[in-house]
């Protein structure tokens, strides 16, 4: 049976459709406990791909489902599996996976207006600064992910330091130069943000880091009297809750006085780390986090939302739509249209204009799992990874790089007899082994010159029985190699 019309479908076509679709998300979210946690795509399925011509005649959504069942949904990335522990990349809330479909089905543009999506995006933005500590008069919007965050955070330094007026007359040669401040173990997205910005890679200050992996304070102080004695204008500190490669958490309250008494603006970039201030062991740590002129959040990272979605929070709300606010006469209404126009439109606040429904999916996980849900899933996270660790100290044959935060775990194999010049290729060389077995998935990472193994749990369908045999696993893979 086919649709009556390719554009038109029956309430009894889009159920029967609708089911096939279900079954296929079961079947997957149940089976993959059972399957490699990863597999690479065929080669010659890819160039199978790459030579099929754009459909000339549609098909059957029956047939087409099936292709997805037998060519796509065997092939995932692998962040689904219990055993995934790669880069930031947790497996979906359920219930969000139908929050995207229903999103999909009523398909606005979120750029503003008086319908429910707008005003949903509102409420979570406004329970996402209650989690962070912001005040409810801040700015908020939702975006795709951490880059656009912090790219949007670091425009709005921008806008509120650079001299003169950088919308409307760029940025001219002849002013001083910007400076933007950056800790060793900060994003690459901080980078491109600046590159994008207009402020150049040789005007950023990469600030080495302290004993423990964080953004060194003296080091910073010293850097930004040399530009101001150099005649150059210190713009913003980006400093991380939680670094990519380490977890470590920035000294927020120390960064804070830095910038007041040098008026820089201070971001944070928490794309990773922010909701461990739901965490007993890092609240404390993270709860100044709100001192911060900006803030990224991402909650497809540890609030185990489907990707996209990201969040940018600016303190001063008038500054952040000052910095984009560019209404088309053909969006311009007077008072008396509010019923149909709603409040102050999201696209005033940041660079998209037709935005996604990304606030449903982020509203039906927090209601469904609520603050304690989350508290208890992050803090399993975290004693996942300490467990890890302290599995790793107890081996003779493995080395752990400390300190180590949140819940990321550095380690290396080190076995006997290997000398140091060659744990580098040994280590790069079992990562790859380990990824390409299907038993477990790492990711790595350099840091300071060695090569690391890198664990980062933000995975709830993890468990105690999947991480106690991942010392073994590698070890096992590890005497059948030779560097």
């Amino acid at each position: 049976m086919t649709a009556s019309s390719p554009w038109e479908w029956s309430a009894e076509e889009i159920k029967r459709v609708g089911y096939q679709v279900v079954d296929l998300v079961a079947e997957h979210l149940t089976q993959l406990p059972s399957e490699p946690v990863f597999q690479p795509f065929p080669d010659e399925l890819r160039q199978q791909w790459l030579a099929t011509p754009v459909p000339r005649e549609g098909r059957p959504a029956t047939e087409i489902l099936e292709q997805f069942a037998r060519e796509i949904e065997p092939y995932p990335f692998g962040n689904g599996h219990p055993r995934f522990a790669g880069w930031v990349n947790p497996p979906p809330v359920i219930l969000s996976i139908f929050a995207e479909s229903l999103a999909a089905a009523m398909n606005p543009s979120v750029a503003g207006g008086n319908h429910a999506s707008v005003h949903l995006e509102q409420q979570v933005v406004n329970w996402l600064k209650e989690i962070a500590g912001f005040p409810l008069a801040a700015g908020g919007l939702l975006v795709s992910g951490g880059s656009l965050a912090n790219l949007t955070g670091l425009a709005v330094a921008r806008f509120a330091k650079a001299e003169p007026d950088v919308r409307q007359e760029g940025l001219q040669p002849s002013t001083a130069k910007l400076i933007v401040y950056v800790g060793e173990g900060g994003h690459s997205c901080l980078t491109k943000a600046v590159e994008l910005l207009g402020i150049g890679r040789q005007n950023i200050r990469v600030i080495p880091d302290d004993a423990h992996f964080r953004l060194d304070l003296a080091a910073l102080e010293s850097a930004i009297q040399r530009d101001l004695e150099a005649g150059h204008r210190p713009m913003a500190v980006a400093a991380s809750a939680g670094t990519v490669n380490m977890g470590a958490i920035d000294s927020f309250p120390e960064i804070a006085d830095l910038c007041r008494r040098y008026d820089l603006w201070f971001h944070i970039d928490g794309a990773y780390g922010t909701p461990a201030i739901l965490s007993d062991r890092y609240g404390p740590a993270l709860a100044s986090i709100n001192l911060a002129d900006s803030l990224a959040l991402d909650p497809h990272k540890w609030l185990y939302v489907p990707v996209e979605a990201g969040l940018v929070l600016v303190k001063d709300a008038e500054l952040m739509r000052a910095a984009f606010s560019l209404v088309p006469p053909y969006l311009a209404m007077d008072e008396a249209a509010q019923r149909v126009s709603g409040p102050r439109w999201f696209s005033e606040y940041g660079v998209q204009q037709t935005r996604g429904f990304r606030a449903l999916k982020i509203w039906m996980a927090l209601s469904y799992h609520g603050l304690k849900g989350y508290k208890a899933a992050i803090e399993k996270d975290i004693t996942l990874a300490e467990s890890l660790a302290d599995q790793v100290r107890a081996s003779s044959d493995f080395e752990l790089l400390e300190p180590r935060s949140l819940s990321i775990v550095c380690f290396r194999y080190k076995p006997a007899g290997v000398g140091e010049g060659q744990l580098n290729a040994l280590n790069q060389k079992l990562l790859l082994e380990l990824q390409l077995s299907g038993r477990f998935f790492l990711s790595g990472t350099t840091i300071r010159g060695n090569f690391w193994l890198r664990a980062c749990i933000v995975n709830p369908r993890m468990s105690q029985d999947d991480i106690s045999p991942l010392l073994e696993i590698l070890r096992d893979l590890g005497k059948r190699m030779t560097v």
